[in-house]
């Protein structure tokens, strides 16, 4: 794996994963970032620019131009490799499988070769410093970039991402990831593990808006984005992207659940 070091970055960052082909949401979230006063050149993605939405060859140059730092997704992977799937993790045959070969040939079929040439050049991790504190940026797991982590697991999985990370850059205080979709910050063995969740689509809360962090005096807080979430479910409807993703940028619930956790499902009867 390709990794850099971005050196000591003590000012606050922008944390962010999965814009998911959502041009709406990532210049929401490049609005947002100007009001904090935090630039582009400290932005840093978790990976997969592209996915459900409708604009993923937009949302590609409108990252590149804004020149955010990008760790490659397994998206990102499978594009720069010309493979024909998402590489997501998901279970073979299950309903999230099967809904995403939809929205991955429409990307497929979007993104140029330069931007497949991009995606394949992107490290598969950065390290940096902030306030004494060594971090890493991952997009899912060390070794397994479509490792799906989720803030229940047991302190044994966090162990484990830890121990490889520390083999392949040395030991770090605090791990930046993304790919599960659901954000959380969790202590676990001396390090703070930080999912900054992803801008694209909805934590799966019953709510459209999406979520980014922001780290800052060594700490981590979670950060909601309002956007114009009608906007990107029309373009959707447009591209003909209706699986279900559509749907869930304005109800704010994922159209399967079979990825999550039995914990963090949401029964039916509980869905406004």
């Amino acid at each position: 794996m390709r990794w850099i070091d971005l050196g000591t970055q003590d000012a606050p960052l922008l944390l962010f994963g999965g814009p998911y082909s959502n041009l709406y949401a990532l210049d929401a979230l490049l609005e947002a970032g100007a009001r904090a006063g935090i630039p582009t050149a400290r932005m840093i993605c978790t990976g997969d620019v592209v996915a459900y939405g409708a604009a993923p060859g937009e949302t590609v140059a409108r990252i590149r131009a804004a020149g955010c730092t990008v760790i490659a997704g397994n998206v990102e992977r499978q594009l720069g490799a010309g493979e024909g799937d998402c590489g997501c993790g998901f279970s073979p045959g299950s309903t999230c499988d099967r809904l995403s070969a939809g929205w991955f040939a429409h990307a497929d079929a979007a993104v140029s070769a330069e931007d497949r040439a991009w995606m394949a050049d992107l490290p598969g991790m950065a390290v940096f410093r902030h306030q004494g504190a060594r971090y890493a940026v991952i997009h899912g797991g060390a070794r397994d970039v479509s490792r799906f982590i989720w803030e229940c697991d047991a302190e044994e999985v966090f162990a484990e991402e830890l121990a490889a990370i520390a083999e392949m850059v040395g030991p770090v205080d605090g791990v930046i990831a993304g790919h599960a979709g659901l954000p959380f910050v969790r202590q676990v063995g001396g390090a703070t593990w930080i999912n900054a969740g992803v801008i694209g689509m909805p934590p799966h809360d019953g709510a459209p808006a999406t979520r980014f962090a922001v780290l800052e005096h060594g700490r981590a807080r979670i950060e909601r984005l309002d956007y114009d979430h009608a906007g990107a479910r029309a373009a959707m409807v447009a591209a003909g992207l209706t699986q279900g993703y559509d749907r869930a940028l304005e109800t704010g619930y994922w159209p399967s659940e079979d990825v999550l956790p039995a914990v963090l499902r949401v029964a039916t009867s509980d869905r406004g």
